[in-house]
């Protein structure tokens, strides 16, 4: 029988790696929502920062998706 163990820990870490960009994302979804709700959008250096948050944290995830995406035969 073949020994799976390998693949399975490989699909549990890319899970929760998953688990936690969405977190992360949804994280600073809400923290720009919140801002909103409490119209603290007039003071533009704290949008700004959260913007620059989202920006970073993004190119980061992009960049692991591409650096582990295998290349085309």
């Amino acid at each position: 029988m073949a020994d799976f163990s390998a693949l399975e820990a490989e699909v549990s870490r890319v899970t929760t790696v998953n688990a936690s960009a969405v977190a992360l994302l949804n994280g600073i979804a809400q923290r720009i929502a919140d801002a909103v709700a409490a119209d603290d959008l007039a003071d533009n250096t704290e949008t700004a920062k959260l913007a620059d948050e989202l920006k970073a944290q993004t190119d980061a995830l992009a960049a692991a998706v591409s650096d582990n995406t295998p290349s085309a035969p």
